[in-house]
């Protein structure tokens, strides 16, 4: 028996006693092999992580001001003086200003907090395949996970994503820890766990609710009545670690507190419930720039059609789809091999755990017609991860079996083949990997099979190291030009540029962000690298970092020394330096500065914060210095105000250049409201 058909033998009870060099069940390799697959992924995920700069400026702005106010802290506001909070709950800020409170403000100190969180996943994600299925298994998921390219490109990133995918890893392993024996505290530990998702991406973090409640409330081996419960318990822990934040800011009188970004009623919960909620499935978000393809696959609109074939399209593809036919077809074959298990049988319900939470957040993404960046896809990467190694593991030790044995050929074919198509995607870009890739699938595919009735073990390990290399070939080498690849702007994705390409149900568009014209000035391929704001920074190669363009949007502006200097001459005078719509325009001055600068409008222009009749106040009250034009977008911005949004910030613009003279400093114009 080789070491990939090692199972856990010791009871549930005896599982989590350890020593340092390990769990005594298992193998001497296990323990270095863990701290190898760690360490290789801190390596992967710090390397050259400085050349991304503040990365998303409209999150490092938001983590700036919460470095300097406790305030802009708590509510996650985008500037030091609270006109406006970011368009999420504030949990995924936290753990980067504290890092820039104690360390000073640079790209580092933002992104080595979201590096970290990905070792962590890692870590957890080996933890919890290890308890079921063995040290192998959990190596596998780990450095699937690890090198999933939109993990490593939000991993290195200052997007929410990164906490939010520790926190679902997390969850499950609480949760199966709860099914080993029924212990209360695991489940109201995955309760507190998921009111932090929320804390963090609001209702996309309960995605899997569902299916966490459905298995406990079926396998745990308990009765029935302390199940439900139980059950209750965690939905109570659920709702008062996400809740109290809520409430808080609900409460605290408007008046006082920043505005609530994205909402048009500066409402929490009608930003959790609208434009962050139901309006990502419907696509109906008042103040955004656009829904996109309708339900079953019609549509076409700015986010991509919608469809079952969605993920493996030019732009989701490359970015998640690289093991998805195989953590599919696993998954069947996992759950077919223990179907006669009893009840509480601990393997299948990690199947369940791990491959029900890939399927609701796989049908999802699938078919919601609102914003939808490939980014999200980060979200799939640990369940993929998981199902894949634990399938793989489990038809291994079954190999002799003529079903596990053509499951696996068939698994190790499918994935060669599509890599393939994900890397012919980029023709110029190692044109001679996609077949490497494709002939080691093959191998593998013929090995595996014989893997049972040969004599040497070597031989038998040498046909599962083919499959392995023919499932993470692919992977691996986006991962690595991502690392390589700067990335800025609100918009990334992992890996190169590629042609545009479908699948039945889904459509194509080049990789990026949306489609392109749909802007004026808006690139194509990967999107314009954004400015950063920092002086002494360039901006990455056109082409190359993501960002989209959207005339402004979602890239900041390019900040001249002599505007600088502008912003900073008199600050101390001012509650704030400037105002300038859109939240990207306003974070690439107040990072530049390093002084509050307003943000007319919020994200999208299209907030009504502040109104005319407030901003009018403000500049009598000689808070406001200077308005900053916008760029690409015009001087009222607000391309979301298009979309039933709010029109003040155009009548401010309107109002501030009908009443005060413009001046031009570098390439920016400017209006003295002083």
């Amino acid at each position: 028996m080789t070491a990939l058909t090692h199972p856990p033998t010791a009871p549930a009870a005896s599982l989590g006693r350890r020593t340092w060099r390990g769990r005594p069940d298992d193998p001497a390799w296990a323990r270095p092999a863990l701290l190898a697959l760690l360490l290789g992924t801190l390596v992967l995920y710090l390397y050259d992580l400085g050349a991304s700069g503040y990365a998303n400026s409209f999150y490092s702005a938001a983590v700036q001001a919460g470095s300097q106010s406790w305030k802009a802290f708590f509510f996650g506001s985008s500037d030091a003086a609270n006109s406006i909070t970011v368009d999420k709950p504030p949990a995924a800020l936290w753990p980067m200003a504290l890092s820039v409170r104690l360390f000073g403000l640079g790209s580092w100190q933002i992104l080595v907090p979201e590096a970290l969180m990905g070792v962590g996943t890692v870590a957890l994600l080996y933890a919890s395949v290890r308890r079921r299925f063995g040290a192998a298994a959990g190596l596998v998921a780990g450095a699937a996970l690890a090198v999933t390219p939109v993990a490593a490109l939000m991993f290195r990133f200052n997007n929410p994503d990164a906490l939010l995918a520790l926190l679902m890893v997390a969850t499950i392993y609480s949760v199966q820890r709860a099914l080993e024996d029924a212990r209360t505290r695991w489940l109201l530990a995955a309760g507190a766990l998921l009111g932090l998702a929320f804390l963090t991406k609001t209702l996309q973090a309960w995605l899997i609710v569902p299916v966490l409640t459905a298995v406990y409330a079926v396998c745990a081996p308990t009765r029935l009545r302390r199940r439900l419960l139980q059950l209750l318990y965690a939905g109570g822990a659920m709702l008062l670690a996400g809740g109290w934040w809520v409430a808080v800011v609900e409460l605290w009188p408007a008046s006082s507190r920043p505005y609530i970004g994205g909402s048009q009623d500066n409402s929490f919960l009608g930003l959790t419930f609208g434009y962050n909620g139901f309006g990502r499935i419907t696509g109906n978000e008042t103040g955004s720039v656009g829904g996109g393809g309708g339900p079953g696959g019609g549509g076409g609109g700015m986010w991509g059609a919608t469809g079952i074939g969605r993920l493996f399209n030019s732009d989701m593809g490359g970015q998640i789809a690289w093991l998805l036919p195989a953590a599919f077809a696993l998954l069947l074959a996992g759950l077919w091999f223990t179907r006669r298990a009893p009840r509480t049988d601990q393997e299948r319900a990690a199947f369940l755990l791990w491959g029900g939470s890939l399927l609701a957040t796989f049908v999802t993404f699938s078919f919601m017609s609102g914003i939808f960046h490939q980014y999200y896809n980060i979200a799939l990467a640990p369940y993929i991860a998981a199902v894949t190694a634990m399938g793989a593991v489990l038809l291994w030790r079954r190999r002799r079996s003529p079903l596990a044995a053509a499951v696996l050929a068939a698994t190790a074919a499918g994935t060669g083949a599509i890599s393939y198509v994900l890397l012919d995607r980029s023709p110029s870009w190692h044109p001679w990997l996609r077949y490497a890739v494709l002939a080691v699938g093959i191998a593998a595919a013929v090995a595996l099979p014989a893997a049972p009735y040969v004599r040497f073990a070597a031989l038998a390990r040498t046909a599962a190291v083919l499959g392995l290399a023919a499932a993470l070939g692919g992977p691996v080498a986006y991962t690595l030009d991502t690392v390589a690849t700067p990335h800025q702007g609100s918009i990334v994705t992992a890996g190169p540029a590629v042609a545009s390409g479908g699948f039945p149900g889904g459509g194509g568009r080049p990789n990026g962000g949306p489609p392109t014209g749909t802007f004026p000035g808006a690139p194509g391929g990967r999107g314009a690298g954004q400015g950063f704001g920092q002086p002494g920074r360039q901006a990455p190669p056109q082409g190359r970092g993501g960002g989209g363009g959207m005339g402004g949007l979602l890239d900041g502006a390019q900040v001249s020394a002599e505007m600088t200097a502008l912003l900073k001459a008199d600050a101390g005078r001012y509650t704030w330096v400037a105002a300038a719509v859109g939240s990207q325009n306003q974070a690439s001055y107040q990072l530049a500065s390093g002084e509050p600068v307003m943000s007319v409008g919020g994200f999208n222009g299209s907030d009504p914060s502040p109104t005319l009749v407030q901003f009018k106040r403000y500049v009598a009250a000689g808070r406001i210095h200077y308005f900053i034009a916008s760029g690409g977008g015009g001087m009222g911005g607000g391309m979301g105000a298009q979309m039933g949004g709010s029109r003040a910030a155009s009548e401010i613009a309107s109002w501030v250049a009908a009443t005060y003279p413009a001046k031009t400093v570098g390439s920016t114009t400017v209006y003295d409201l002083s």
